[in-house]
């Protein structure tokens, strides 16, 4: 793999810029409005990675659309994290091959984590000619140079596997509008977790500048957003390679200490990175939100060292004690995956102990599942499908009893909360986070949306809460 990281030279990105240009000379002369159509799998660094396809494609002439139906210009950002995800953006990929034979001039494009894959651009070649255009996440800052060359040749165009991490900075971003928005303040990953395919995709960590953040930053602010979170696979390595100029403790100070009513928070944390520097700057300010997303995968300190995760669980406990000495009201959460490559029933045990020991208010779930090119996709001892499957329901069970007991003792409390839109199939109703990152639902109307109120809590489920705006 390539482990070269740069920043490109602002010649190279204006040089994008002139060939933005000439894809919008040549789709002027279409003489009708062209349409693309983005959509995004995975996590929000993908989300990121859209905004900036989106800006592109408006800055290249295309205007955005809802539907891939309606689209001339269509892209799938995916993910490799996970198997079944790889499935089903091949299966969407087959699936518009009947758009490509009724509409010749489609152009249908394969971004992200999936197009950096060597046997992913093989199946491409192979077995889908109607996608024209492949292009990695490293390699996203030459969209438009490739996307040219595709309309001006009518040939197919895949951008390497292997290509170097860089950090781009100055290209166009179109986010949804809204009151919450990512920002990106590094890329890639140093970890190797055993079985991560991320460092394989991404590249190796590299920070942006601070001043480019803080930047960004303010134009968010500006711009009315009022929940920003910082992203990175790892963002407690922020700082620690050669481009970064400061440490991610003083980057969130930084942020925080910008002028305006906002909350900045950010994901993901590292363990083995984590500690009392971050939780302080944490506890400090009251822009920082007070919930902490910090995975553990497992409570087995055997199964950790196979997973390379670089702690121990008595470590990771040591930690939730030290962040929530400084923070009484932290929320917590994390990640876990059940059935790793050699785990035992006392293994798991561990796993469940640990889970009823921290209590987390929420947990993201996973079967291990094996991703080709990592090291656990080799090991042997692999626990069968159906003891994980009765694991992940006692996991989950043990789980949901725990939220459902924290979301309960909200009950006949005020919440501030940030509202952030309509809830989802429920009408008259709005959603809004606590600093904590919970989901509150409430009926109200379209002024609060935006605004920070006070919900008095009348109800609860295992992953929400319920309430009425409280008197003022």
């Amino acid at each position: 793999m390539n482990n070269k990281v740069r920043e490109l030279a602002r010649e190279e990105v204006n040089g994008q810029y002139i060939y933005m240009e000439r894809v919008r000379e040549l789709l002027a002369a279409a003489g009708k409005t062209l349409y693309c159509y983005v959509e995004t799998y995975g996590c929000q660094q993908n989300e990121a990675d859209s905004e900036i396809i989106r800006g592109m494609a408006v800055e290249m002439g295309y205007a955005l659309c809802d539907s891939a139906d309606k689209a001339d210009f269509i892209v799938l950002n995916t993910c490799a994290v996970r198997e079944n995800a790889e499935n089903r953006v091949f299966g969407n990929l087959g699936a518009l091959s009947h758009l490509k034979r009724n509409k010749p001039d489609l152009i249908i494009a394969l971004c992200g984590c999936m197009a950096a894959e060597e046997h992913v651009q093989e199946k491409v070649k192979k077995s889908f000619p109607h996608v024209a255009l492949v292009v990695s996440s490293n390699a996203l800052w030459q969209l438009p140079s490739l996307l040219y060359s595709v309309l001006l040749t009518g040939r197919r165009a895949f951008s390497e596997t292997d290509a170097a991490g860089v950090i781009a900075e100055g290209l166009p971003k179109l986010r949804d509008r809204g009151v919450k928005g990512w920002l990106p303040i590094m890329y890639g990953c140093n970890n190797f977790c055993t079985y991560c395919i991320v460092p394989y995709v991404r590249g190796r960590e590299r920070s942006r500048k601070k001043e480019d953040i803080l930047a960004d930053a303010r134009a968010m602010l500006e711009e009315g957003y009022k929940d920003i979170t910082l992203l990175g696979q790892n963002v407690n390595s922020y700082g620690k390679d050669e481009t970064g100029k400061a440490r991610f403790p003083e980057l969130l100070r930084e942020v925080a200490a910008l002028p305006g009513d906002f909350r900045v928070r950010f994901m993901t944390s590292h363990p083995k990175d984590a500690g009392e520097e971050l939780f302080s700057a944490m506890a400090e300010s009251p822009k920082v939100a007070k919930h902490l997303h910090l995975p553990f995968q497992a409570g087995s300190d055997a199964v950790l060292k196979r997973m390379n995760r670089g702690y121990t669980a008595e470590h990771y406990l040591s930690l939730v004690r030290k962040a929530r000495s400084l923070m009484p009201n932290l929320v917590l959460t994390s990640d876990v995956i059940v059935g790793f490559p050699g785990e035992t029933e006392e293994d798991f045990q561990k796993t469940l102990d640990l889970i009823q020991e921290v209590r987390y208010d929420a947990l993201f779930t996973f079967l291990y599942s094996p991703r080709k090119g990592t090291p656990a996709a080799k090991m042997e001892d692999v626990v069968p499908e159906e003891v994980k499957k009765e694991r992940f329901a006692r996991l989950l069970e043990i789980q949901n009893r725990i939220s459902a007991e924290i979301h309960q003792s909200y009950v006949g409390k005020t919440v501030q909360v940030l509202v952030d839109g309509h809830a989802e199939g429920k009408e008259g109703y709005l959603s809004a986070r606590t600093d904590g990152g919970r989901l509150v639902v409430f009926p109200g109307g379209d002024e609060l949306i935006g605004r920070w109120v006070g919900v008095e809590v009348t109800d609860n489920t295992t992953w929400s809460l319920a309430g009425r705006l409280a008197a003022k």
